[in-house]
């Protein structure tokens, strides 16, 4: 069985919104720490702005889906989403797939949020999604959903590396910031911690308490 099909496994159900949101406040430092924020990108002055979280958030309340504000992404396009974040982050022997990690959440939770930098990032990320659907439609006449994974590397090499091609300049660049979310949020999880063997304040050795030659010198043994 195929572990994307979205027909066998859970694959769209989503994470809770304390999770997301505390995964948005780490992906935006590192944003802003890396200077990643997208060039020259603009806010459509159509965008509904909902009210957001204000300046300082209850993280121990559990936000529902709307509660804050509402999510962008339909499910079909969670569907794919979740498939792209795959292409990116697939199971390995040392890490689980993006999408069982709820990568695609941590985008849609972003992409919604009422505030520039998450904003600006809404259009390029939905205009990947839809340009990965339509790839699958045009070249292989089945939703991305269906494709098999040779298939969907396939549009992704091409998108990946076809930066130089007129053809590809814009999916390209939009597919670079989708990477780049699907990275902020993979490796601010605990799977994603332990794929790049960071290990933050967990302790590196043993201590069993000072030798008994150190005990001597001071005069305690």
């Amino acid at each position: 069985m195929d572990p994307l099909d979205m027909e066998s496994t859970p694959l769209t159900a989503s994470i809770d919104r304390r999770r997301a949101m505390q995964w948005m406040f780490a992906a935006v430092a590192a944003s802003t720490a890396l200077g990643q924020a997208p060039a020259g990108a603009t806010i459509s002055q159509h965008t509904p702005v909902p009210k957001g979280y204000g300046t300082d958030p209850d993280l121990t309340k559990l936000y529902k889906p709307g509660d804050l504000w509402p999510l962008s992404l339909s499910e079909t396009q969670r569907t794919s989403a979740a498939l792209i974040c795959d292409i990116i982050f697939p199971a390995d022997e040392v890490s689980p797939s993006a999408s069982s990690l709820h990568i695609h959440d941590f985008i849609d939770e972003w992409i919604s949020a009422p505030y520039a930098p998450q904003m600006a990032d809404r259009q390029p990320v939905l205009d990947c999604i839809a340009w990965f659907e339509s790839e699958a439609e045009s070249r292989f006449k089945a939703p991305l959903s269906k494709l098999t994974d040779d298939q969907r590397n396939a549009i992704c090499d091409d998108v990946a590396f076809g930066a130089k091609s007129k053809a590809f300049q814009i999916p390209a660049r939009n597919f670079g910031r989708f990477k780049f979310l699907a990275a902020g949020g993979f490796y601010t999880t605990p799977e994603g911690m332990k794929d790049i063997g960071y290990v933050g304040n967990t302790p590196t050795i043993n201590f069993d308490g000072p030798t008994p030659e150190a005990l001597k010198h001071v005069g305690l043994a």
